[in-house]
């Protein structure tokens, strides 16, 4: 007979998984971190060092999960970069990494810590998982020995992976995934010889998990949905916001309402490089959604999802994203167009010089059309109609189509493309729609304030993205935001 201490987490487990049985639903939650922060070197510290400050972070991350475990959660995404931070060198990063080994082993890290050497970390991740009976998703380092028999082995003997783990209720490691899109300035880390299309089953459905910046690129980001169909992502991030098309919020909230599937996203925190945006998005909209640049607090959000909410084949038609674009009749205003940049890439903008009316830009192939009316046309404000038909990025350089209603920061139009976060301008209606290459469209509403706008616009078969019943707060911009991934 197990004594009781042994039998207690095997009796939350079990009855945490006939609950999950039992409902059509789960209840998530994301934690939003202010990460504390290393000081920068280009020397690597005594491990011992490096695990002090990775448990200062892992002490505020046991606060959240335990919290939310107490609210009946049954699975929490924390943040990329969320442990260690961010701004190192390949070799100052090294005292913060761990070997993880493939999930299939069946491992247990808070039960069998030294199984594969020394991991601190892992051990206390799953620890939390398993004391509080809920899925941890974490993002941590993982080191990998390599030798001169590997063409690609770096210099130093080792790969170095910017990775996240998952633990399930019993603290076993379930899954691992090696962020294969690094950004610009990731140069500790190495990516994959070949992208990782990770997946890993629950009571409450089929999780698919990427980083970051893999949201912008075909593998792994569309390959789970379309191959893998997963019912949910789970999305560690350290996203710096960009207006006006890809803060956290309006960009991870479009995406989950693209592909149709739920979207569970933790944003590190820092105001200084813009770090903020979370939430758990479904194809409705945002479920719960936290964006706060004026204070330096973590913050906890929870939400009850459907466990499978990916449209039957017969729920409604699938989007012709041109189908309305190319068969109107362009309007006027094409030749009354300047061109603006949005940070470096050159748009093709016109100007709503009245209070409504139907306006078409062009740039390449790509035409857009706009019909608006606003509530009232103030003279302080100025908002354009713009068109993006090329390659963005300058490191890696990827192809967008963009068709945006946009407001410009003041009215001289030099400034329109330029971040705005505040207006007073409503909308009685909008419908925009563009002459897509693509079926990869994302459709963005952002408000005044950098705020959502669930329930308040409808994206129609014939790719027309329109207000319900107007704006009921001011508007920043209206975007379709289209990914052409085979001219990247």
């Amino acid at each position: 007979m197990l004594p009781a201490q042994a039998l207690l987490p095997a009796v939350v487990f079990a009855l945490a998984a006939l609950q999950a049985l039992a409902s059509d639903t789960f209840l998530a939650a994301v934690y939003e971190h202010a990460v504390i922060l290393p000081h920068p070197t280009k020397e690597p510290v005594p491990p011992s060092r490096a695990l002090a400050l990775m448990n200062k972070n892992m002490d505020v991350l046991e606060g959240a999960i335990k919290e939310a475990a107490q609210q009946g959660a049954h699975i929490i995404v924390t943040p990329e970069d969320g442990i260690y931070g961010w701004q190192f060198t390949r070799e100052s990063i090294y005292p913060y990494l761990e070997e993880i080994p493939d999930p299939v082993v069946n491992w247990i890290p808070c039960t069998d810590p030294s199984r594969f050497g020394p991991a601190p970390v892992q051990e206390r991740l799953s620890c939390m998982a398993r004391n509080n009976s809920i899925y941890v998703v974490a993002n941590i380092g993982d080191k990998k020995p390599c030798d001169s028999s590997d063409p690609d082995c770096p210099r130093d003997g080792r790969y170095q992976y910017n990775t996240d783990v998952v633990f399930d209720t019993q603290g076993k490691l379930v899954a691992r995934y090696h962020k294969y899109n690094l950004f610009r300035g990731e140069t500790q880390f190495n990516y994959p010889k070949e992208p990782e299309a990770v997946t890993f089953e629950t009571p409450f459905g089929k999780f698919g998990i990427f980083t970051c910046f893999d949201i912008l690129f075909y593998e792994p980001a569309v390959v789970l949905v379309n191959k893998m169909e997963v019912d949910t992502v789970v999305f560690p991030t350290a996203w710096m916001n960009v207006l006006p098309f890809l803060t956290a919020i309006e960009f991870h909230s479009a995406w989950a309402m693209a592909m149709g599937v739920n979207l569970l996203s933790a944003n590190t925190h820092n105001t200084s490089m813009a770090m903020t945006g979370s939430g758990l998005f479904t194809p409705e909209g945002p479920a719960a959604y936290h964006h706060d640049s004026a204070t330096e607090e973590g913050h906890l959000l929870l939400a009850e999802l459907s466990a499978h909410p990916r449209p039957s084949p017969t729920y409604r038609p699938p989007i012709n994203w041109s189908l309305y674009a190319t068969s109107t009749e362009k309007f006027p205003g094409e030749n009354n167009t300047f061109s603006g940049a949005v940070r470096r890439d050159i748009f093709t903008f016109s100007e709503l010089r009245h209070k409504d009316g139907n306006h078409t830009v062009c740039q390449r192939d790509l035409c857009c059309h706009l019909t608006y009316w606003m509530s009232n046309k103030r003279k302080d404000e100025v908002y354009v109609l713009g068109a993006f038909n090329g390659l963005h990025g300058s490191f890696i350089k990827y192809h967008w189509q963009i068709c945006t209603l946009l407001k410009c920061p003041s009215t001289n139009l030099s400034t329109c493309g330029q971040p705005v976060e505040r207006a007073q301008t409503k909308f009685e209606m909008f419908s925009l729609s563009g002459t897509f290459g693509t079926s990869y469209v994302f459709p963005e509403v952002l408000y005044s304030g950098v705020q959502l706008a669930p329930g308040e616009f409808e994206v129609l078969h014939d790719g027309r993205l329109k207000s319900k019943h107007g704006t009921s707060k001011p508007l920043i911009t209206a975007t379709l935001f289209g990914r052409l991934y085979e001219k990247d």
